[in-house]
């Protein structure tokens, strides 16, 4: 079974996700934004073997520190879709203009696109492509679980900006209504940002998605 703890990073108290097959006690990290220190340590408290480096999308919150941690320890990087490329190659203006450490770009070892699947040890974990907040913005889900990791797509009660460059704010509500709420509403999500939350309960009381 897929298990998974939350480590809030960086300045903007960014959600990292580590995630595990308890079976094997192989992980990925899903979006090392900073404090590498801090995740490793938590890594190595969970008693889990890192593999893998799922991206959801090329923010500096999100993937600041991803091309430091493949290269000391030498994990492929998973995702987002080539969308995001653009965000990428600007992590290190990006990391400047936010007061974050120096940030490297980096190409993902592979790209990844609606439909596609990641696996971890005995779990395999759905992807998709939600674009809105980011072109290139994906998802990773668990129906084993029911546990969505949606980067910046949904919060509780909220939903991720779309005033950035290249954003949508149309392509951002479809991509919550056709490809999140498809999951059923007991699905939990992890967002970026803030507390857990489920589907149900979004489309409920999301001022911005209810009763859609």
């Amino acid at each position: 079974m897929l298990h998974y703890e939350t480590v809030p990073v960086t300045p903007f108290q960014q959600n990292c996700s580590i995630v595990w097959c308890d079976a094997t006690k192989a992980a990925a990290i899903i979006d090392p934004g900073g404090d590498l220190n801090l995740l490793l340590d938590a890594v190595k408290q969970l008693g889990v073997t890192l593999q893998q480096i799922w991206i959801t999308h090329g923010h500096i919150d999100h993937a600041g520190a991803t091309a430091e941690l493949a290269e000391r320890l030498q994990l492929p990087i998973i995702g987002p879709h080539e969308g995001d490329q653009f965000w990428i190659d600007g992590l290190p203006d990006a990391a400047a203009n936010y007061g974050f450490p120096p940030a490297k770009a980096f190409t993902p070892t592979r790209w990844l696109h609606d439909g596609d699947t990641v696996t971890l040890g005995s779990n395999v974990l759905q992807v998709r492509h939600c674009p809105g907040h980011t072109p290139g913005h994906v998802v990773f889900y668990s129906p084993e679980i029911k546990r969505a990791f949606v980067g910046d797509v949904l919060f509780a009660g909220s939903i991720g900006r779309t005033d950035f460059p290249r954003g949508n704010h149309q392509d951002l509500i479809d991509s919550i209504t056709q490809r999140l709420w498809p999951m059923g509403d007991d699905t939990v999500f992890i967002p970026g940002h803030g507390p857990e939350s489920t589907f149900g309960r979004e489309r409920r009381s999301n001022p911005y998605v209810g009763g859609t």
